[in-house]
């Protein structure tokens, strides 16, 4: 399966446009096996810089896919030149209409519990025909406990869903999916992070034109400015360190 894997910063992205990507996801789903897709932002790749688990996790991922307007902007100041950014608020729903159409069943895990109720709801409303396999928010901390880490694989493998949509936030989901895809045995995951509060509505999409030029995330900021702040003034920042340290390869 060609994913057009180039070297990017301190990783590797599969320049893909949405269209191909979801187009690959059905064929990983067809394959056989149990294969995951890492989806990262600006956030998630400076994060990789100091937490090499992670780095080696989203590097063996069967599909790297891009969810930041500034990756893309700065891959074509690089002269990389990824396709496009594949915003998993999006790619969510290409992921259902692909479930829809070929039958597939899936499995939303994690999220608030009010949030992942009303994310389902609207799911089911928008595509009647989906299957849902089912939905679970485990408590804080659960990958910590064996009895609760337990009882979810076991709550996803007797679902057998095809699709496992993950929403633990980074880089709990990546580290989850690596260490259990095994033994819940779902052909197909990928983390989705905190997507399911755009999905159920809890938090507001930025308009068309923030989302195309990259301000998306300050008009999260605004949203969200105490949670916020230091993600995106403190610890994001250095992706342009990243792009300086890295700009001959």
């Amino acid at each position: 399966m060609k994913t057009n894997r180039i070297r990017f910063l301190n990783t590797y992205i599969d320049s893909l446009t949405a269209a191909q990507a979801k187009s690959c996801a059905d064929r990983l789903i067809r394959q056989g096996g149990q294969h995951y897709i890492v989806t990262p932002n600006s956030d998630i790749v400076v994060k990789m810089q100091d937490d090499k688990e992670l780095k080696d996790i989203c590097e063996r991922a069967d599909l790297i896919l891009t969810d930041g307007q500034i990756l893309v902007k700065l891959s074509r100041l690089m002269k990389r030149h990824i396709k496009e950014r594949i915003c998993m608020t999006d790619f969510v729903w290409d992921i259902c209409d692909l479930a829809a159409e070929k039958g597939y069943s899936i499995f939303m895990f994690g999220g608030k519990p009010d949030v992942l109720t009303k994310a389902e709801k609207k799911i089911r409303k928008k595509y009647p025909r989906l299957k849902i396999a089912g939905s679970f928010s485990p408590e804080l901390g659960f990958e910590k406990d064996s009895n609760q880490l337990e009882a979810a694989n076991r709550r996803i493998r007797e679902s057998k869903a095809d699709i496992l949509l993950v929403f633990l936030g980074c880089p709990k989901q990546e580290k989850y999916i690596y260490a259990n895809k095994d033994i819940y045995k779902v052909p197909l995951s990928i983390t989705m992070g905190g997507c399911v509060d755009f999905i159920a509505g809890a938090v507001k999409r930025a308009p068309k034109w923030m989302q195309d030029v990259g301000l998306e995330w300050f008009y999260r900021f605004v949203q969200e400015p105490k949670r916020l702040f230091k993600r995106y003034f403190i610890d994001d920042v250095r992706i342009f360190y990243l792009a300086w340290k890295y700009r001959d390869r």
